[in-house]
């Protein structure tokens, strides 16, 4: 007949330290049940009687005084396997990521994006050499695993200006030497009169409500817009269309900010309106600057920042009759904003704006730009 399952004789201090897990009954309730599996099996206790204690299986309980005998208190805290052995190797993780990262219509699926759903059947029914079968839960698990997340796509542009670093470089040192003589200039549009989505203060539930407009009979209008950089100020011109004309006049009223006679700089985009024969003729007369920004680099122009707290505060949630209406409500807005340009308002809608005109650009002026493997 078999000896029946016992611990072995406990050490002075395997009993102190049994005691005290017990007796705090807190922690691991894994840890607190094996220590009285064990204090009790070294007291003398059978394995039934054990087993009625803790409410476990007999085999379980032998399992655990073997465990002791074997290895002493080490086997208060299990080291449980990771079950089966992994059926998706490393070469099956990385074909999951690198066809998770593919455009399907790359590889000849009907579709602009994958689902979970989509990419799991592709992956267990593709053509190629290699099928992986994988449930969804664990598929959503590898992406996580490798930082690749469900996003919006997001348009992008990269200059083909060849001078493009020389003109940030030159934007950079007139900013820096000369920030009181140096102003910006962009046009702020189209402006149409319609209903504006935008956002506001309501009860819960009853938001403000804009009405739905299918005639849009009155066009467009462009905001020529002048910044000073030094002073801080910004003013402008609402006008029927872009022109050279219309350039040139508030190139102009710039001018006239500072009529001492000095040279100016004045940043703007290469929109063909801003450098006709005219406006250069007229810079190089009246001692007037015109530094470009690069090609497809508008964030370049210090002016874009204020436009974002232009289109939070007067654009957005307006609903305007006509362009008159609309017309004062910047102006008013353009005082207000002289009046209180270091608002914390004003100063949080710029640096929302300033992030989201920068976002293509990604490195500091002046530098190289990162080109695309």
């Amino acid at each position: 007949m078999a000896e029946p399952v016992r611990a072995r004789r406990l050490s002075a201090d395997e009993g102190r330290r049994l005691q005290q897990i017990v007796r705090r009954g807190t922690g691991s309730p894994v840890r607190l049940r094996r220590a009285m599996v064990i204090m009790a099996s070294a007291s003398g206790n059978t394995v039934a009687a054990i087993a009625r204690l803790v409410q476990g299986d007999e085999d379980a309980i032998r399992q655990v005084i073997h465990r002791f005998n074997e290895m002493g208190l080490a086997c208060l805290d299990p080291q449980w396997a990771g079950g089966r052995p992994r059926r998706i190797s490393e070469d099956d993780e990385a074909f999951i990521v690198a066809t998770a990262n593919t455009r399907p219509q790359t590889l000849g699926q009907p579709f602009t994006r994958w689902s979970l759903r989509k990419l799991s059947d592709y992956l267990a029914r593709n053509r190629g050499l290699r099928r992986v079968e994988v449930g969804r839960e664990r598929l959503r698990q590898f992406l996580h695993r490798h930082d690749i997340s469900f996003q919006r796509t997001k348009t992008w542009k990269e200059t083909n200006d060849p001078d493009a670093e020389a003109k940030l470089a030159r934007i950079e040192q007139v900013t820096s030497a000369f920030p009181d003589r140096v102003f910006a200039f962009d046009e702020f549009g189209p402006l149409t009169i319609r209903p504006h989505l935008g956002a506001s203060w309501t009860a819960k539930g009853h938001p403000d409500r804009l009405p739905a407009n299918y005639h849009k009979l009155h066009g467009v209008r462009q905001l020529h817009a002048c910044y000073s950089i030094g002073d801080d100020t910004l003013w402008g011109v609402v006008r029927v269309r872009k022109s050279a004309a219309n350039t040139l006049a508030a190139l102009k009223s710039i001018r006239a900010a500072r009529p001492d006679g000095a040279p100016i700089y004045i940043i703007l985009d290469n929109l063909s309106a801003h450098k006709g024969h005219r406006i250069r003729a007229w810079a190089a007369r009246n001692r007037v600057e015109l530094c470009f920004t690069p090609t497809y680099s508008s964030w370049a122009n210090p002016i874009e920042a204020h436009f974002g707290p232009l289109r939070t505060f007067v654009v957005a949630g307006s609903n305007h009759p006509n362009h008159t209406v609309a017309t004062r409500a910047i102006q008013a807005y353009l005082r207000w904003r002289n009046a209180n340009a270091r608002h914390p308002d004003i100063l949080a809608a710029q640096r929302r704006e300033r992030a989201r005109v920068r976002s293509e650009r990604q490195r500091r002026w002046g530098q190289p730009a990162t080109r695309a493997a």
